[in-house]
């Protein structure tokens, strides 16, 4: 695994507009950032540059490839595109119990692991574990909060981004192993399973009264819109953490 930074900067403006010129960049590495305008790297060389994350355009060596990645994705994850595209009842209930499948072939993969490998992080990113608990999170805070509006949606075990798990009351230090994560995570996915089962167009209009955790500012939360970030939290972090596994199964 990469070294880990010799220095960390975070919650930073610091590097607005700033321009780094001849400069060694060895083991940078930008994570959980965001730039409202253009991010430029110009006239550089390397061996390696890797990048992940929702461009609006990528730009290599003036040639536009935004198209060809976004087209690749889908050919290799047909799930994330049919996530991005669901609007009706009958493609949000299709694409959900596509999820369910694809989420339970790989979970069989990983049961056959080493329990190790289960909690191990390929390159910074969560572990497969990690990752289960994180869309734990993300479904208490986009359906079970706002779409459902329970009175304790979240379960402790959720893992959610640095800061976001403010009020409620979840404890990202806490440990936990696959078995104890799937029962939770399989719990709250049979209710969404149940609700999608019946869902109906004029459900997905209906406005959210509450809003998620996170500092969002948008004035509305359709339920539409909420099921379509759970699904496509879903469908990427499926991707993530098929990606991960193949690293995982090459080392061994």
């Amino acid at each position: 695994m990469p070294s880990e930074p010799t220095r960390t900067y975070a919650e930073t403006d610091r590097f607005r507009d700033a321009l780094i010129h001849q400069s060694d960049l060895s083991g940078l590495e930008i994570r959980d950032c965001w730039f409202e305008e253009r991010l430029k790297i110009v006239d550089c060389w390397g061996r390696d540059v890797y990048l992940a994350g929702d461009f609006g355009r990528v730009v290599v060596n003036d040639v536009d490839v935004t198209a060809y990645v976004q087209s690749e994705l889908d050919r290799i994850h047909p799930s994330r595109r049919l996530a991005r595209e669901a609007e009706t009842a009958d493609e949000i209930r299709s694409v959900w119990n596509l999820l369910e499948k694809e989420w339970a072939a790989t979970v069989e993969r990983v049961r056959a692991m080493p329990e190790e490998k289960q909690h191990e992080r390929v390159d910074g990113e969560w572990s497969f574990v990690e990752t289960l608990r994180h869309l734990l999170f993300a479904s208490d805070k986009w359906f079970g909060n706002c779409v459902l509006e329970e009175d304790s949606p979240y379960h402790p075990l959720g893992y959610g981004p640095a800061g976001s798990d403010e009020g409620t009351g979840i404890d990202t230090s806490v440990e936990a192993g696959l078995d104890e994560v799937l029962e939770a995570r399989l719990a709250r996915m049979a209710t969404i399973r149940g609700y999608v089962a019946g869902l109906t167009d004029e459900d997905l209009d209906r406005l959210c009264e509450r809003r998620p955790v996170g500092g969002y500012t948008d004035a509305e939360f359709s339920v539409r819109r909420c099921l379509k970030v759970v699904l496509d939290e879903e469908a990427e972090h499926h991707r993530y953490a098929v990606r991960d596994l193949a690293v995982l199964a090459s080392r061994d």
